[in-house]
């Protein structure tokens, strides 16, 4: 979490220059990479594939995205299913994931997927081997969405959306180790639809450039009533007590700043690395508190060791409309063998 904070810094932190040679490594190999699939692209699949992704390491609101897809694709009576990698995961891949499914096996987010999307969803490391089981478990599919996956080139995509969390931006700019990016800042020229998660008014310079891309958007978060997490059950009002505000996810500080804009109480944070593994261990330690927040991400964790005044909050990605017509033209397209 400390190497994040200092990639997330605008300046470059002296210690990260030890990491040069390995950045540059980095670039090689990635580059290289990329210029493989380039060269001999991925064979196509029977359906059209649509990536969210993003350039940068860390949390910038994918998953909210993924959901957004899956409703807009069924109202307009598509058939979709989501492929993942699973991060956090222990398989056996490629996996099936149901609403029962255990975080451990499938990860988080895909659980989350299935339990709110109510779609197959497939998880493997292998995105094409994920999409050939989604494909066989559900025949009918129309249209898959990749949750994450922008880098990896071995599944062909007709339309990728790079997502970009507007209060954080790119960081410092610069690659991994030393920077946040995975690649360089030029890739978001590529993508078919550039997703801003918030404001960019802190980086006035990289909203700029951002903006004079073409087929930039801008996403709003929207919060819905909090949930028990041991039921499900929706609660208008949260019980009183001394209350702690979790989060492991990429951005903590983002729920942090939501549930203070929700809630006049007071109430303590605790920031884990995104991905966190909760145990009753967890649940023990913060058992002097007697109302928990969390996100639903890191909900699908705490359910089995999660005491009655554990609350987490969904959030709903609100986009523009320009941004569907231009996504169902796409697909329109494709259809059409365009």
């Amino acid at each position: 979490m400390a190497l994040e904070r200092a990639w997330y810094n605008t300046k470059v932190a002296p210690y990260l220059w030890l990491l040069l040679p390995l950045h540059a490594l980095f670039v090689v190999l990635s580059t290289l990479r990329r210029w493989r699939y380039r060269l001999i692209p991925a064979k196509a699949l029977p359906v059209p594939v649509i990536v969210v992704g993003n350039i940068s390491v860390g949390g910038t609101g994918k998953t909210p995205v993924t959901l957004a897809l899956v409703e807009h694709l069924k109202a307009r009576g598509e058939q979709p299913a989501i492929i993942s990698r699973g991060y956090g995961g222990k398989g056996p891949f490629p996996l099936t994931v149901s609403a029962s499914s255990a975080a451990a096996a499938c990860g988080d987010e895909p659980l989350l997927l299935a339990q709110r999307a109510k779609v197959p969803v497939v998880v493997a490391p292998d995105r094409r081997a994920a999409a050939m089981q989604a494909l066989r478990d559900a025949p009918g599919t129309t249209v898959l969405i990749s949750d994450d996956g922008l880098q990896h080139y071995a599944l062909p995509r007709q339309f990728e959306i790079a997502v970009i969390d507007g209060r954080r931006g790119l960081g410092n700019g610069w690659r991994l180790p030393i920077g946040p990016l995975r690649e360089p800042t030029r890739r978001l020229g590529d993508v078919d639809a550039m997703i801003i998660n918030g404001d960019l008014a802190e980086s006035p310079s990289l909203a700029d450039q951002l903006r004079a891309l073409n087929h930039c958007y801008s996403m709003s978060l929207q919060p819905s009533n909090w949930r028990r997490v041991s039921d499900d059950d929706e609660v208008t009002a949260l019980p009183q007590g001394s209350t702690l505000a979790l989060a492991g996810i990429g951005h903590p500080q983002r729920f942090f700043d939501t549930v203070r804009a929700l809630e006049s109480r007071e109430f303590a944070t605790r920031s884990y690395a995104d991905h966190q593994s909760f145990d009753a261990h967890d649940a023990e330690q913060l058992k002097s508190y007697d109302v928990l927040l969390m996100t639903e991400k890191d909900a699908m964790k705490w359910r089995g060791i999660a005491h009655q005044d554990c609350y987490y909050l969904p959030v709903t990605a609100d986009l523009p409309e320009t941004f569907w017509r231009h996504l169902d033209a796409t697909l329109k397209r494709f259809k059409h063998g365009a």
